[in-house]
């Protein structure tokens, strides 16, 4: 059986939020597009060990290695801004600071996803998936 979400990105932030909680360094979720590229962002600001995919019955899946072995996590807070229900864009003139300039917010651009910093660096506004801290 399959369990299907309608806001798959939230899913998985939840999903390393609550590993967080509980003190686990690793995350498993089904594999998407979406998903792997939000995880490789966040992984490339360095708020991720590693993020690898996996393939599996019935359907791939996406490993998140949130701290390595022995460290504590660098996520604080993790936090969906965009929902399905109420989408969320901004110009780049208007793309929020994360605890003043110390996090990061995931924006999907018409380039891709990338940081806020990025995206005000390449002149693009877009909608606000995440913000990290």
């Amino acid at each position: 059986m399959s369990m299907q979400t309608t806001d798959p990105i939230a899913d998985m932030l939840t999903r390393i939020r609550n590993a967080i909680a509980v003190g686990k360094n690793e995350v498993r979720v089904p594999a998407s597009k979406s998903k792997l590229v939000v995880a490789e962002q966040l992984k490339k600001a360095g708020y991720l060990a590693s993020v690898k995919t996996e393939k599996s019955e019935p359907r791939d899946e996406i490993i998140i290695t949130i701290a390595d072995e022995g460290k504590n996590p660098v996520i604080t807070e993790i936090a969906r801004v965009s929902k399905p229900g109420r989408r969320v864009y901004a110009k780049v003139d208007a793309i929020p600071k994360v605890k003043s300039g110390r996090g990061v917010m995931l924006v999907s651009t018409s380039r891709g996803v990338m940081t806020g910093a990025e995206a005000i660096k390449n002149r693009l506004g877009g909608e606000l998936i995440c913000k990290v801290y």
